[in-house]
């Protein structure tokens, strides 16, 4: 056998919500060379491994999937490669999540391998459907159990009748197929029919759904509910206590579907927001952020850079783009030398702060009207004035600053395209679908979506509600024929989730 050089890490993915991996695991999906999956693990985690490949190896009953001796040969020929490779499985990867067979294929072959836990399932699921396992004066023991038995194997009610009575909660995974069945053989063991009982499908995403009733009548409340696997059945007294423990699934935002078109290297951290609000985010940019073909004036403005008495940023993509010329010409922070620099929003300033600059002014709110007050009130000289910043953008600030007499130059960085072909379609069934909210965070956005949807725009977006980042945006989508129902107060992607938060609560 050939010597082995790869190594494997089993790492569990935690449940539903990606943000509950362990940092460890984060790590390791930023070095591995290979990521091998599981269908319940969530999917924005493999925007955390760029530089891997990515195999799906995803199991699920009832559909076609990987068998487990094709998943463990995989292992075993990629780690003979001399490749590090991350085993990402949902959950745990030794409970009920077949990884001690994988490891103990790699302990027989000689393949080093790593063990990194993961939040299991039912701990997740019921914390985030406000369920607690165990309660001092409910419940002081709990049992995690698997309905689906090993293939070949009979299921059989007894050992269900003998756990009836011998522990206070029980935590039953992959039993939805058997929830009848199993309901009944726990009542026949002895535990009362008014125990409460619970099923949540999808714990611990934006797609949770949760469903109460009592041991008698859970199985036929879920199955009307049109419950499925992945979910987990909680059978104890715990359950009663989810009405004041809610605290996911009761918020004005869960599960809604919050449609942004914004280019994608922008719209991973909006997405990350919207999630932390309990809401799903749809993704489907409407425009694209393109290099310029001849960056020789963008070059020329980097290596100018010092003689400004300002460099302002307007956006995140500016930055980058500015950026990314100081480091092709071996420049560093130093280039802006004695010249102060601004910036229009938030997260503008916290791009500009991974390069190792913290603005010298930032917009208290996110428009150029502000921007200009802020550097009226600026100490310092303001004769002249550099803007790197998109091809097609608002003249406001450059004009305004002109008729103080300011000399500003104006310099392309990047341009903005509308998306085409089959991304222009997909935004279309996206909005069309799926979406009850399109967030628009800017009047670009809102142009670009218009042009995709063509001569039913009016009629597409204005059947959704229309959610805007501010009052230039808004203005945009109004003179464009939409119905703008609620706006940011804080002209930020925060700004404009509260506003829908008090929007929807309002309707309660």
């Amino acid at each position: 056998m050939s010597k082995v050089t790869g190594k494997v890490w089993l790492v569990g993915a935690g449940p539903g919500d990606p943000d509950l991996i362990t940092y460890r695991g984060r790590e390791l999906l930023g070095q591995a060379d290979v990521v091998l999956y599981d269908a319940l693990s969530h999917p924005d985690l493999l925007e955390l491994c760029p530089q891997a490949e990515k195999v799906d190896v995803g199991k699920r009953y009832g559909q076609r999937a990987t068998p487990q001796a094709e998943i463990t040969t995989l292992l075993l020929d990629l780690a003979r490669q001399g490749r590090s490779i991350v085993r990402l499985k949902g959950g745990d990867p030794l409970l009920f999540a077949r990884g001690s067979e994988e490891a103990l294929a790699l302990s027989e072959a000689g393949v080093p391998f790593e063990i990194v836990p993961g939040v299991t399932s039912p701990v997740a699921a019921s914390a985030y459907a406000g369920i607690s396992l165990t309660h001092r004066d409910a419940s002081s023991s709990v049992t995690f159990i698997t309905g689906s038995d090993r293939e070949g194997k009979e299921w059989s009610p007894e050992a269900w009748k003998k756990l009836a009575t011998a522990t206070g909660t029980i935590c039953v995974y992959m039993g939805m197929r058997r929830i009848h069945e199993i309901c009944q053989a726990v009542m026949d063991g002895g535990r009362d029919q008014n125990t409460p009982a619970a099923v949540v499908q999808w714990g611990a995403r934006p797609e949770q759904h949760t469903v109460v009733g009592t041991l008698h009548d859970i199985a036929e409340l879920a199955q009307r509910a049109g419950l499925e696997s992945p979910a987990i059945i909680i059978i104890g007294e715990v359950v009663s206590l989810r009405d004041k423990l809610r605290w996911y699934d009761n918020r004005p935002l869960f599960g809604k579907r919050i449609l942004v078109p914004r280019p994608a290297e922008q719209a991973r951290a909006t997405a990350a927001l919207i999630r932390q609000r309990g809401a799903r985010a749809l993704l489907y940019p409407a425009i694209e952020i393109h290099p310029l073909d001849d960056r020789t004036r963008l070059r020329r403005a980097v290596h100018e850079a010092k003689s400004y008495d300002w460099v302002i940023f307007t956006s995140q993509n500016g930055v980058r783009e500015f950026f990314g010329e100081v480091r092709d010409a071996g420049l560093d922070a130093r280039v802006f030398g004695a010249a102060q620099v601004a910036v229009i929003g938030p997260k503008t300033a916290e791009a500009l702060r991974s390069y190792g600059i913290v603005a010298d002014l930032c917009a208290e709110r996110f428009v150029a009207e502000s921007l200009l007050e802020g550097l009226r009130q600026a100490s310092g000289p303001l004769s002249r004035v550099l803007i790197p910043r998109a091809q097609v953008a608002r003249e406001l600030l450059p004009e305004a600053l002109r008729e103080q007499g300011v000399e500003v130059d104006v310099v392309v960085a990047y341009e903005t395209k509308p998306v085409s072909g089959q991304a222009q379609v997909a935004l279309r069934e996206a909005i069309e679908q799926h979406a009850e909210v399109v967030l628009f965070t800017s009047s670009s956005m809102v142009e670009a979506t218009v042009e995709a949807l063509g001569p039913d725009a009016q009629r597409i977006l204005n059947a959704r509600l229309i959610a805007s980042i501010g009052p230039v945006t808004t203005a945009t989508a109004r003179k464009l024929g939409l119905s703008v129902v609620v706006e940011a107060d804080v002209y930020t992607i925060d700004g404009v989730l509260s506003a829908l938060e008090a929007h929807f609560l309002a309707k309660r």
